[in-house]
């Protein structure tokens, strides 16, 4: 069985770093659970708000509920720091619920991956702001 790797790989440096950032927002903005999941360990232990997912078959049953709930999602994520194979990652998400009311979501995440450059451990702290439409910044 080929080992399998999720390029760039740690130790990493600014460009390395910023660009996992980059895959991650672009992956989660798809919008594909299963898309989303291939950054991950098999056995990734998450802690998202108040939830404890652990492993893939978790975090795609986890994110098909997230993406029926929070239709018109649009994710930004910024770089806030990095050592070896952590990062410290500030995001903000804007979305509009099952009512038609929009949110935008502020948190910070806490990555951590294996020397295959899967994420094994992600920590998210997250709170909802509910906004006007005419206040939206993703669109």
């Amino acid at each position: 069985m080929e080992i399998e790797k999720r390029y760039p790989l740690p130790p990493f440096d600014m460009e390395k770093a910023l660009q996992k950032v980059q895959m991650a927002e672009d992956a989660w903005n798809s919008k594909d659970p299963e898309r989303v999941a291939k950054a991950y360990t098999i056995d990734s232990e998450w802690r998202n708000r108040t939830l404890f997912i652990n492993g893939r078959e978790e975090i795609i049953a986890f994110l098909k509920v997230k993406w029926e709930k929070e239709r018109h999602y649009k994710l930004k994520k910024e770089l806030w720091g990095f050592r070896e194979n952590r990062m410290a990652v500030r995001f903000e998400y804007e979305y509009q619920n099952e009512a038609g009311r929009w949110f935008r979501a502020y948190g910070n995440e806490n990555w951590e991956f294996d020397e295959n450059g899967l994420m094994q451990k992600r920590y998210a702290s997250i709170n909802d702001l509910e906004i006007e439409e005419k206040d939206r910044k993703f669109k």
